[in-house]
């Protein structure tokens, strides 16, 4: 905050301002009120979901389960996998996704879509990913309205996706009316060793703009210069995602050396507001 200061010298005296404020006795200084500026509030936590027992907490998450069929079939992405509600385990206090191989392949997606829903805030996940061509674990956020404002409209924000026939990169990304399937709006970041451990990915989101991180290290901002439905339909709450889906458009196709099972682990999902 900037103070503007009078100084008024008095005859035969020197006075000074020194950066640890110290004042001689001679020195009279008159402060001149500013204008209040309003510090931003530091984010406070406001939901996790920290995984921590032994079954997965079904007042926060929801299973979405089969092939997306009749209405979306593949999931929108031709992808391969079936979900089921049996292909996760709560174990070390940690959220595990495992990929199968059997007659189908088959692995989860969890969604808190009518459960927790939040609108701006800082939300991360702390997650390893699974490595093979064909895998591709996600952690990404829709718009609530989604049942009556239907994809791209609802909006989408990609907070962390991988691909495994990409090692080494991850992406975030915003899918919006103006630019939605191959979007611009997305950063490829190298990441070498990026499938060796966990990491912290994260969005802090505001009225104005989308910024995406991995442990802190900011990839990329998303903020339209005009804001309207096709460019910002972020002014609503977002529920959450997380799975892991085998194939499709851009999982690519499954890797004659992909080993399953695979695991995706999930530590915590935070919320900060």
């Amino acid at each position: 905050m900037n103070l503007i200061l009078r100084i008024i010298f008095i005859p035969l005296f020197f006075t000074y301002c020194s950066s640890d404020k110290q004042e001689t006795p001679s020195e009279t200084v008159f402060a001149t009120p500013s204008p209040e500026i309003t510090e931003p509030k530091a984010l406070e936590l406001v939901w996790s979901d920290e995984f921590d027992g032994d079954t997965l907490n079904q007042d926060h998450w929801s299973f979405a389960l089969g092939d997306g069929c009749p209405n979306l079939c593949g999931w929108g992405n031709n992808e391969l996998q079936l979900y089921t509600d049996n292909n996760h385990r709560l174990e070390d206090g940690m959220l595990v996704i495992t990929a199968k191989k059997e007659e189908d392949y088959t692995s989860t997606r969890i969604l808190t879509k009518g459960k927790k829903e939040f609108l701006y805030g800082r939300i991360e996940a702390r997650v390893k990913v699974p490595v093979g061509a064909g895998l591709w674990p996600a952690f990404w956020a829709l718009g609530n309205d989604i049942d009556s404002n239907p994809w791209p409209d609802c909006g989408e924000i990609d907070i962390m996706e991988y691909v495994g026939r990409k090692p080494g990169e991850i992406f975030t990304s915003v899918h919006t009316r103006s630019s939605y399937g191959d979007t611009v709006n997305t950063k490829i970041t190298p990441f070498p060793g990026i499938e060796d451990d966990f990491h912290v990915f994260a969005v802090e989101w505001t009225n104005t703009s989308l910024t995406f991180f991995v442990d802190d290290q900011r990839l990329y901002t998303y903020a339209p210069q005009t804001r309207n439905q096709e460019t910002w339909p972020f002014d609503k709450p977002v529920f959450l995602l997380i799975n892991l889906a085998i194939g499709g458009n851009f999982g690519g196709a499954v890797g004659a050396d992909t080993v399953f099972p695979q695991d995706y682990f999930i530590d915590y999902v935070r919320v900060y507001q």
